[in-house]
């Protein structure tokens, strides 16, 4: 009888470590204003990328020129740093990237092909949250009364998916201001929504940060591909194809297309935390298959990543 009396209770001591694992473990958070409201209120810039116009959204000319934004994201995000979420804050990650034209740069190879990343891409490559929230709100009034209607989405960083949502138009006040307006608005919503961000994130650490992959091969590569490289009759694109396999959650991804040049792996599940404890990206992934390559066929190979959730691994040479 003592030896299940015991057993209980370690059983119950597991349970209780495990359950305030759980609950300290939280998603990293940004605050964005949503694409609708940065081009509602003309912060965008339209740029020539390769014959294609290209929107970027100037989101430093915003906070510095629209005081209701600055007021809307330090109000969400001290909401949601109240309730135990990281928060990765957007005007100082704006201040952290010292080259403020780096952000309007676009990615060139030695092919001529653009590559486009926007600044939005490069401030989650250097905040690297779990998770983005997009606000947008607009005022309503009626004679002394003023309400405010608001939408606010949760997105995964990486993949951009919508994982959560919450809106609504709050009660009438008279005289309150926009940051009281707002938290009586969302106060209502925040356990549902915040309910639906740990349920993504609880998928994210069961089953891996989801990315996608890109390998490409040079004209001039030593090795396509379709290539042989052993005596069984294996090719190259069959190795990569266990690499990537041996190296994501549960061997979790789906090689949406493949050719002599090209492979495209998409809903790659990756770890959260590399083998060093730090978080890990779709460009530390990449990183990892070129490497691999080097020391398995020393083929020499480009790697780069487009925010946190897209990579591209071109075998043959390096980028320019």
């Amino acid at each position: 009888m003592k030896n299940i009396y015991f057993f209980l209770s370690v059983i119950l001591v597991l349970a209780f470590s495990l359950n305030g694992f759980s609950q300290a473990a939280k998603p990293s958070i940004m605050v964005f204003p949503a694409n609708i409201w940065m081009t509602t209120n003309d912060y965008v810039t339209t740029l020539d990328n390769q014959g294609t116009s290209t929107q970027i959204m100037d989101y430093q000319k915003a906070l510095n020129n629209n005081q209701e934004l600055y007021s809307v994201i330090n109000k969400i995000g001290g909401l949601m740093k109240d309730r135990g979420f990281p928060l990765e804050d957007l005007a100082q990650k704006l201040k952290d990237i010292k080259d403020a034209n780096a952000l309007d740069n676009m990615a060139q190879n030695t092919e001529g092909g653009g590559v486009a990343e926007s600044p939005r891409d490069k401030l989650l490559k250097t905040a690297r949250p779990d998770i983005v929230l997009e606000v947008t709100w607009s005022i309503n009034t009626r004679g002394p009364f003023k309400s405010i209607t608001f939408d606010l989405k949760g997105l995964d960083a990486g993949t951009n998916k919508q994982v959560a949502s919450a809106g609504g138009t709050g009660q009438e006040v008279m005289g309150a201001p926009l940051p009281v307006m707002l938290e009586t608005a969302v106060l209502d919503q925040l356990d549902n929504f915040n309910a639906q961000l740990m349920t993504h994130f609880q998928d994210m650490f069961d089953n891996g940060r989801e990315v996608s992959l890109n390998v490409k091969v040079w004209d001039n590569s030593p090795k396509k591909l379709n290539d042989e490289i052993n005596a069984d009759g294996d090719e190259l694109k069959d190795d990569i194809k266990k690499w990537v396999k041996d190296n994501t959650v549960k061997g979790r991804y789906t090689l949406a297309s493949s050719s002599p040049n090209m492979m495209n792996f998409t809903q790659v599940r990756i770890p959260i935390y590399g083998e060093d404890g730090a978080a890990f990206d779709a460009d530390a992934f990449a990183t990892k298959l070129r490497k691999y390559l080097r020391k398995s066929y020393q083929l020499p190979a480009a790697s780069s990543a487009i925010g946190l959730g897209k990579a591209e691994v071109i075998i043959g040479g390096k980028s320019q």
